[in-house]
């Protein structure tokens, strides 16, 4: 711990990055679930890890100062609720999330941010000199890893989101950049009556999580491209988590795909953090940070989505904060 001083506090956010990098190594050699059944020794776990003991006990010492992971007085390590996501195949888990934003391609653009700064070109394409979903295409391994972080890091917002989509009138909705359908499956399950369309790439929605005895019978997938045209004739259109990772050009393309393929009286609903005025701490804050590394997208305040949904036709009838991470604007077709 520092002594709170400014100097001191300013150093350990120079330093910050060593968390990270703790906190993926972690992951990568599966200490919480080594620690599920009870403490245990560095040693004990550098056996069963294929890790030296020493720098094992080094690492897990400096991760016990945020909490992640215990050390008690015998010298054994426990598992704490900080550490508890980090476990594999456990509800919550966010272990795919993690060891994802350990590669190169997330760790090296953040060591460009100054030339995303500098030059208005997100750092990762100045590094790999090609977009990040062009990248991620020609890296299946690596595709299909980011795709399954995304999905751990959806898991557990889903639920909260399918919540607050008010959705009693409507009869069918299309997930638009739904991934593997994680929020289709939450709000299905919450609206019997409902039926949906996940709509993505053909490369993401063949790994859909739809396919249960619950939803037999109430959905569809269908691959494409949300630029040039999204499923038509549905009462609900979803974009959870697509807005902000793309300029505003793009942005507006999307949204007026979604608008060529809504009746009049249907509704869409936009959900993505809102960064809120202010000097506070915010989720949305650090992700912005991460569009700014890694994608051409950015962070954006309640106001700056309103506009892009004005701009392309809809009126905002409500909005609401489901979660720091997600807040819910749900818009209607304009009248003219």
């Amino acid at each position: 711990m520092t002594d709170g001083s400014p100097g001191e506090e300013l150093i350990e956010l120079s330093l910050g990055y060593l968390y990270s990098a703790a906190l993926h190594a972690a992951a990568r050699f599966r200490i919480a679930d080594l620690l599920a059944e009870g403490p245990r020794t560095p040693g004990e776990l550098a056996d069963e890890a294929g890790v030296q003991a020493p720098h094992l006990h080094r690492m897990l010492r400096f991760l016990a100062t945020k909490e992640v992971f215990r050390e008690d007085a015998e010298g054994r390590f426990h598992l704490t609720p900080r550490a508890e996501p980090l476990r594999t195949g456990v509800p919550g888990s966010l272990r795919d999330y993690v060891m994802v934003r350990g590669e190169d391609i997330f760790w090296s653009s953040a060591g460009r941010l100054h030339e995303a700064v500098r030059t208005g070109r997100t750092a990762f394409e100045t590094l790999y000199d090609v977009p990040f979903y062009d990248h991620l295409a020609a890296e299946p391994r690596l595709e299909a890893a980011f795709h399954s972080s995304m999905a751990a890091f959806s898991e557990s917002l889903s639920n909260d989101v399918a919540e607050v989509c008010e959705l009693a009138d409507a009869r069918t909705v299309v997930d638009v950049g739904g991934g593997r359908g994680g929020l289709l499956r939450a709000v299905l399950r919450r609206r019997p009556h409902l039926t949906g369309t996940l709509f993505d790439l053909e490369s993401v929605v063949g790994g859909h999580v739809l396919d249960t005895p619950d939803l037999e019978g109430r959905w569809r997938v269908e691959g494409g491209d949300f630029f040039t045209s999204v499923p038509a004739g549905a009462d609900a259109y979803l974009l959870k988590h697509v807005l902000a990772g793309w300029p505003d050009d793009d942005c507006l393309r999307i949204l007026r795909s979604c608008r060529a393929a809504m009746p009049g009286d249907g509704r869409i609903y936009v959900i993505n953090s809102l960064i809120p005025e202010g000097n506070a701490p915010h989720p949305g804050k650090t992700m912005d940070m991460v569009m700014m590394s890694v994608l051409n997208g950015k962070g954006r305040t309640r106001a700056e989505y309103e506009s892009l949904l004005d701009r392309t036709g809809f009126a905002v009838r409500s909005v609401v904060d489901a979660t720091p991470h997600a807040g819910v604007i749900e818009a209607v077709v304009r009248r003219s």
